[in-house]
């Protein structure tokens, strides 16, 4: 059958026709990538405002390493119950809330300077960027879930490396803007901005996003053509009534953390969100503080690293994809673009043997550049989340792969503080680069969608 079209007939007794099936599908993961890209810029927000703030209210290392990692202890907290709420309400309400909030408690972190003391300042600080984490917790198992809703197998890879490949895209573009309204208006600025922006997104979200079989756009043949490639359209449908009357069911999620196949992918996914967060937070930091440059020029300069990452992130989900279309097993066509990224990206170890800048931001591009092609991550989980529980399968995938918010910028932070350079910082996120790639080799083993044998 040619994908493009697909048969459908006429209410009248007549020949068969060809109807051309919409393509609402991309429309969505468009929506995806624009959210997601929101999500991580503020996320970034406190590293462009980073240097500026420290000096401002007295921080050293070690305490920016701390309140670096607020986020990922709510993160990491939230992903459980986050999940939950998600196959409770359903992704279009959950997110919704999810988007509004967080950009409301950014846009409080603007006010933190009223707080004359360091140490309530920093406390406060530590209080909403907690805030955020667990406000942003449903985010990415809604998209996995979405995803698996929305897409057909064969185009799954592609549309999470998609979405997946916003927080690049959301370097490229919000980077050189918050560091300007830093250099410009001072750091209060960024927090204003950014939330005032995400406020206004969510109610577009609100407007824009359906389910499947409740889209006033999609047409039959396209519903057809998802759900004939194994998409799950009646995710929503199906298990409302039934999932409102349920608690969380722990035996399903021992079962799931019993599973090694999983707990491979979370332990690849712990290291490769590793690499993530040193991006997010202590990457800025190091451009100004070891190679000297402006807040000006880092809000640029972060930008061409990240243009890699996006360009790697889509490429990764379109080559796996490829390797699907060309027969190659689901396992193969998966594990083969997170093992090259992650050797490409420990080579940003050799941005400690170099001196001149060009040379320790190409590093850094091609290390971008891996992770973005390796972090396919959130497709494998689309691929083998039961389908009774996706959004809490997502959610545990999510909270195993962030407590590395929590522990990355605090270890760095000590190792800054030991050693008083980044060098040492640098070989420990290489080194998780290596452990994803033995926990994919080794650990994972084939590729397939979990049963679960206690669900009722």
């Amino acid at each position: 059958m040619n994908t493009n079209k697909v048969l459908a007939t006429n209410p009248n007794p007549s020949p068969l026709i060809e109807v051309k099936k919409t393509r609402v599908r991309w429309f969505i993961v468009m929506m995806l990538f624009l959210v997601t890209a929101f999500n991580y810029a503020d996320r970034a927000t406190i590293s462009i405002a980073g240097d500026a703030m420290s000096k401002e209210l007295s921080l050293d290392s070690v305490m920016m390493g701390y309140v670096f990692s607020a986020f990922g202890w709510a993160y990491v907290i939230g992903q459980i119950p986050g999940g939950w709420l998600l196959d409770r309400f359903g992704s279009k309400k959950v997110y919704f809330w999810s988007i509004f909030l967080w950009s409301l408690f950014t846009f409080l972190q603007a006010f933190i300077g009223v707080f004359g003391a360091a140490g309530t300042a920093v406390m406060t600080l530590f209080a909403l960027r907690f805030l955020v984490g667990l406000s942003e917790s449903p985010s990415f198992p809604a998209n996995s879930r979405i995803v698996a809703s929305w897409f057909p197998s064969n185009e799954r890879g592609t549309a999470a490396a998609t979405f997946n490949s916003a927080q690049y895209f959301a370097t490229v573009l919000f980077a050189p803007i918050m560091g300007y309204i830093t250099y410009k208006y001072g750091w209060h600025a960024v927090f204003l901005f950014m939330g005032i922006l995400g406020i206004c997104l969510s109610f577009l979200w609100l407007k824009t996003i359906y389910a499947p079989k409740d889209h006033p756009r999609i047409n039959k043949a396209e519903l057809d053509y998802i759900e004939q490639g194994g998409a799950l359209t009646n995710m929503d449908q199906s298990q409302e009534k039934k999932i409102k009357k349920e608690k969380i069911n722990w035996k399903s999620v021992k079962e799931l953390l019993s599973n090694r196949m999983l707990l491979g992918v979370y332990l690849g996914q712990y290291c490769i969100t590793t690499l993530t967060y040193f991006f997010l937070t202590w990457f800025p930091v190091y451009l100004v503080q070891e190679r000297g440059m402006s807040i000006l020029k880092v809000g640029f300069v972060a930008s061409l690293p990240a243009i890699c990452g996006f360009a790697g992130g889509v490429l990764g989900g379109m080559f796996s994809d490829f390797l699907l279309r060309k027969g190659y097993s689901l396992t193969f066509a998966r594990k083969t673009p997170i093992v090259i990224g992650m050797l490409m990206s420990m080579t940003l170890v050799a941005a400690n043997y170099v001196e001149a800048e060009w040379v320790v931001i190409f590093v850094m591009a091609v290390a971008f550049f891996g992770k973005g092609f390796g972090a396919l991550g959130w497709a494998v989980v689309a691929d083998t989340s039961p389908k009774q529980m996706a959004g809490l399968s997502g959610g545990l995938f999510n909270m195993f792969g962030n407590i590395a918010g929590i522990t990355t910028p605090i270890i760095i932070g000590y190792i800054i503080a030991k050693t008083g350079s980044f060098n040492g910082a640098l070989v420990f996120v290489g080194a998780n680069a290596l452990v994803a790639i033995c926990s994919y080799l080794f650990l994972v083993g084939e590729i397939k969608r979990v049963e679960l044998k206690n669900y009722k």
